[in-house]
């Protein structure tokens, strides 16, 4: 495992086919439970089902149909207060718990303002509140809707809000990720890679249909790991969608849904090598600053970075990192970052990850600073998997290789590897000090809340 959360894999032989460019992805992405303990899902989410086993496949466009018909009826209508967007959404942390465990005490489940944390879809600022005993997190919300892929996005941004449940494995990992980058990967096994280096020195099938099959064969099942988080919880399932859906792109299997992101592969404008491109999403933030008094922080300019690495396979099928770039894979990746604004909002996946990013970058900053210390109270219930549970999902564990090809000179082009890392504590080590905080943490912290969250 590398630095960057995944395995980097390397070739010593230059391997050219005339006319034809094969693709060698891992497909994966994951699913909804249908044993959900609010509502029942179909078993599908994102257009990939996993089986009991662990083991992902492409969904059916009418499982997909259905799993946002019944995610759709399952939401209650939104209170028309929080239905109206506003670029200053409050939460409290304490009052949260508060009304959290009054439903768990009386056995009653969470309300969708609860689970959709009131339409946050940002957090911009996190103020500590001692006279209260509170920690506030403010940012843009708005009311939500299901979108046609299932996810629960903004009704007027179409941005998809934060979820409870990806803030609970956010407070309940971070002082694991103090000494662990959360991530995950989706890597070739070694034995796999002996098998497709055994096939490449044989003589492969002239037929190009029998030698994607041929590839897709050797290569075998890659493997799916995912460190810190649970392997079960909604927040994995959003990282390996991501990277799923990324190497989709990048790779050309699935059209870019925003204008301006050709795939690698139409960007290599027919002069692809033996280079094998791997990309990964890591997060950024423009700046981080805080109060002199450290009780009001500012996130600026939240979003998510592609990175990229030129990758080889080795015969003997070990894994090597190599530091020798493709410019083009770095192109592509560099686009991939410009665009990945309206990527979030056209496939809802990589608006999820970047919540699921800010919200492990946030419970860094409460663990780092001792917030919940400041601000006198520890969020025991929030904190504490026996009082509220996450849900749990089928964990994915393997996905087959997929094989796709595209004419061009010469060349192969192979993606086997890649994914997400997310250094929550790394983002928050250059802060910049901020006056003017206080005074906004003064107008956000003035009085007791009636309610959990207000505008």
């Amino acid at each position: 495992m590398s630095r960057h959360g995944f395995t980097i894999t390397s070739v010593s032989r230059r391997m050219v086919l005339a006319s034809l460019v094969f693709c060698v992805v891992a497909l994966a992405y994951s699913t909804a439970s249908a044993q959900d303990p609010y509502y029942s899902r179909p078993p599908a989410v994102g257009g990939v089902a996993v089986d009991a086993a662990g083991l992902l496949s492409n969904a059916t466009v009418d499982n997909t149909g259905r799993l946002a018909r019944v995610m759709q009826e399952s939401l209650a209508p939104v209170p028309a207060d929080l239905a109206q967007a506003t670029p200053m959404r409050k939460i409290s942390l304490r009052k949260l718990e508060e009304a959290v465990a009054a439903l768990v005490r009386d056995g009653k489940p969470l309300s969708d303002e609860m689970r959709y944390l009131a339409g946050l879809q940002e957090i911009h600022y996190v103020f500590v509140d001692p006279d209260h005993h509170d920690i506030i997190l403010a940012g843009p919300g708005e009311g939500w809707k299901v979108s046609k892929s299932g996810a629960v996005v903004g009704m007027e941004t179409g941005r998809p809000v934060m979820l409870l449940d990806d803030l609970l494995v956010a407070l309940r990992t971070a002082r694991s990720a103090m000494h662990e980058v959360i991530s995950c990967s989706i890597d070739p096994q070694p034995e796999g890679l002996v098998r497709y280096q055994e096939y490449m020195q044989s003589r492969p099938a002239a037929n190009p249909r029998q030698r994607m099959a041929d590839l897709e064969q050797a290569l075998g099942p890659q493997k799916i790991t995912i460190t810190v988080v649970p392997d079960t919880s909604h927040f994995a399932r959003v990282m390996v969608a991501a990277d799923y859906r990324m190497k989709r792109l990048g790779m050309a299997l699935d059209r870019s849904p925003v204008a301006g992101l050709p795939s690698y592969l139409q960007m290599t404008k027919g002069r692809a090598s033996n280079l094998l491109p791997r990309w990964w999403l890591e997060p950024r933030f423009e700046s981080v600053q805080r109060s002199p008094d450290g009780l009001a922080w500012e996130l600026q300019g939240a979003s998510v970075k592609a990175m990229s690495e030129a990758d080889f396979f080795s015969a003997a099928g070990r894994r090597q990192e190599t530091v020798k770039a493709d410019p083009t894979a770095q192109r592509w990746a560099d686009l991939f970052t410009e665009k990945y604004d309206k990527l979030a909002v056209a496939d809802p996946v990589f608006g999820q990850l970047r919540n699921c990013m800010q919200l492990s970058i946030v419970s860094a900053l409460i663990v780092k600073e001792d917030l919940t210390g400041k601000a006198g109270h520890s969020l025991p219930t929030l904190l504490d998997p026996t009082d509220v549970e996450i849900e749990k999902l089928p964990a994915p564990k393997e996905v087959a290789t997929v094989a796709s090809m595209l004419k061009i000179r010469r060349g192969w082009v192979i993606s086997a590897s890649g994914g997400v890392s997310l250094n929550s504590y790394a983002l928050i080590k250059d802060v910049k000090q901020s006056p003017a905080l206080a005074a906004m943490r003064d107008q956000a912290t003035g009085g007791e809340p009636a309610n959990w969250w207000w505008n």
